[in-house]
């Protein structure tokens, strides 16, 4: 017979290896846990902030006009100049959106618009207007990464590159000594049949979630191409981008010519109607909507 003392002295060691056992087991699954929690939140973490990047860049608003210039420099030092007023309503955040730029200068360029219907789920359609050939020119998907107007901006800068394009990683400070206050992303496209980049690395602002600057590199990990953000401004409570720069490189680094991007009189949720946004206002502009 086991006496009493015998009997809980054995009850208790037995309860003590139990519960070593199952606190290493919660252990282990804790860790496991963390770990996979880590790897999913950095994946997460990267696609969230490349949300509110696009977010913070192209849908200020339900919609807006401003004026703008652009400086175009050449790698003489030779300068061009286009002026013009843009329009934008979005169906949705983060949804299609349709867009009008209507150019007022140089008299070369002065009646030519542009036109965007931009889609989330598909190709973005943009066409060109013509006014001195009467000619409304559609630009293919193929050309979005050429020259907008003979400037170092193209036309997908004008409207935004759909994120579901690319792959995104989130970097540490380590791998591209960014600052504290911006989060760096690495993006390579999932399609590389259509750009002239091999991956771009993008500085976002962890505060408005703004790109400060976006570099894209070859493949050779040369730099070809920046956009940088020269000055923002806060209009009706959002953080607006006045003054950009896109600057393009030769193959030794040297720039070979810039294109500044100037704002002015910017105005949000105005109340435009779906009815401007149409083919006929490529030749009769809503002169309403533009002033």
């Amino acid at each position: 017979m086991i006496n009493i003392s015998t009997f809980f002295v054995q009850t208790s060691l037995s309860k003590m290896v139990f519960c070593r056992k199952a606190c290493l087991k919660a252990l282990a699954s804790l860790l496991f846990l963390t770990a996979f929690t880590t790897s999913a939140t950095e994946l997460i973490d990267a696609n969230a902030i490349v949300t509110k990047a696009n977010l913070a860049s192209y849908y200020s608003a339900d919609d807006g006009r401003t004026q703008a210039r652009m400086i175009i420099v050449d790698a003489n030092g030779n300068k061009q100049m286009r002026q013009f007023t843009i329009l934008r309503k979005d169906k949705a955040d983060l949804g299609d959106q349709d867009m009008l730029v209507f150019f007022s200068r140089p008299t070369n360029v002065k009646g030519t618009v542009f036109r965007v219907v931009k889609k989330v789920k598909s190709d973005d359609h943009r066409w060109l207007y013509l006014p001195a050939l009467d000619l409304v020119k559609r630009i293919s998907a193929g050309d979005k990464r050429t020259s907008f107007v003979g400037a170092h901006f193209f036309y997908e800068d004008v409207s935004g590159r759909n994120p579901e394009e690319d792959n995104f990683v989130l970097l540490s400070k380590s791998d591209v000594g960014f600052e504290d206050d911006y989060y760096s992303l690495k993006a390579e496209p999932k399609d590389n049949s259509n750009v002239e980049f091999s991956y771009y690395i993008a500085q976002i602002d962890k505060q408005t979630y703004l790109p400060m600057q976006v570099s894209y590199f070859n493949k050779q990990d040369k730099k070809i191409r920046q956009m940088t953000v020269i000055k923002t401004k806060e209009i009706s409570g959002f953080t607006t981008v006045m003054h950009s720069r896109i600057t393009a490189f030769n193959s030794d680094g040297s720039e070979s010519g810039h294109t500044d991007m100037q704002f002015k009189n910017v105005k949000y949720n105005l109340g435009l109607p779906d009815s401007i946004f149409a083919e006929r206002s490529l030749r009769n502009q809503p002169k309403k909507w533009l002033k």
